[in-house]
């Protein structure tokens, strides 16, 4: 090898070398925006954590219709931002198409399954805390009935439902579930009146503490529940702050951690999927000075057994994905 092609072989991997360590990494929020207060915050919260504790800088994105999700992707692509996170199922089909366009680019989905080389998936395991709020709501419930608010019905929020029903029927078999949905659209997730007036709706069959897993709709879950004097049970992000003593608890799914380690480790990215569970803390239910009074000896105990028991394998909560016939309604 000569002299200027070594040179030349130099310069090329000094440039590669330069280009991916000043390549941004990039954030993509679903409908709802970054300030849900729910699964698109605790993206968000994430990504600033990342940002305040390294001094880099990033690139977000906010959908606004559906129709923009393949142009986002592939414009953040060819301005070479590496990652590039995306949160919600609804960007599968389109990532599945984009992703081998561009090989070079390391792409990370919540809340699906993208089978691509360069797209790391991400799952969470919610029926497992949606089964310990389950438990909990059992233990507060006075009058033996309780309610569950999705926003778009799928499989996804399925698991949230089905898990919740679980948790509550071990703890209380003679109870009682209510279950709403807000849409088959992705408006679903954000409809915040529609949300408060399912809730009233459930209150007024009974229900006295209501779990909501519908995004920026759930807001208007929690505002109606502490309205009318019942409780709620936020979902993703810790929303207990919300109304203090209103809300009993949050099933917690740390999004943020899972972009915070993205950011911070792009090297680690690798095609396949990721699951976040409990034995992970990927969820757990929010316990803080908000809700501590709401958290009796008796139902903290009973929450702490059942997660044991989760994590040791000794007790299974069905996973509506895999089987879509959830063993308790």
């Amino acid at each position: 090898m000569t002299l200027m092609t070594r040179l030349a072989c130099c310069a090329a991997a000094l440039a590669l070398s330069a280009a991916a360590a000043s390549a941004e990494p990039a954030l993509i929020f679903d409908l709802g925006g970054k300030f849900d207060k729910s699964f698109n915050e605790a993206a968000y919260a994430g990504a600033e954590r990342w940002k305040a504790e390294t001094g880099g800088t990033y690139k977000e994105l906010e959908m606004q219709s559906e129709a923009q999700r393949e142009q986002a992707l592939r414009r953040l692509a060819q301005a070479g931002a590496d990652p590039i996170v995306m949160t919600g199922f609804a960007f599968g089909d389109v990532l599945n198409k984009v992703a081998p366009d561009y090989p070079d680019n390391r792409f990370v989905i919540i809340d699906m399954v993208v089978d691509q080389p360069n797209v790391q998936s991400i799952v969470f395991t919610e029926e497992q805390g949606s089964y310990l709020a389950g438990i909990a709501a059992a233990k507060a419930s006075k009058t033996g009935t309780v309610g569950f608010i999705g926003g778009m019905d799928i499989p996804l929020i399925h698991k949230f439902q089905c898990g919740y029903a679980q948790g509550f029927k071990a703890a209380r078999p003679d109870g009682k579930v209510l279950v709403n949905y807000t849409g088959t659209t992705p408006a679903a997730w954000n409809d915040p009146v529609k949300g408060g007036e399912l809730a009233r709706a459930q209150k007024s069959q009974g229900a006295d503490v209501i779990y909501a897993a519908a995004g920026g709709t759930g807001i208007g879950v929690l505002q109606a529940a502490a309205d009318e004097g019942i409780l709620s049970i936020g979902v993703d992000s810790n929303q207990n702050h919300l109304h203090p003593g209103k809300v009993l608890t949050s099933v917690v799914k740390r999004v943020d951690n899972s972009v915070y380690d993205a950011f911070s480790n792009p090297e680690a990215i690798t095609g396949g999927v990721k699951v976040m569970d409990l034995k992970s803390d990927g969820v757990t239910l929010a316990m803080d000075e908000h809700n501590k009074a709401l958290m009796t000896e008796d139902m903290v105990k009973a929450i702490d057994e059942a997660r044991a028991a989760i994590v040791a394998g000794t007790l299974t909560v069905h996973d509506y994905m895999t089987d879509n016939a959830c063993p308790v309604e």
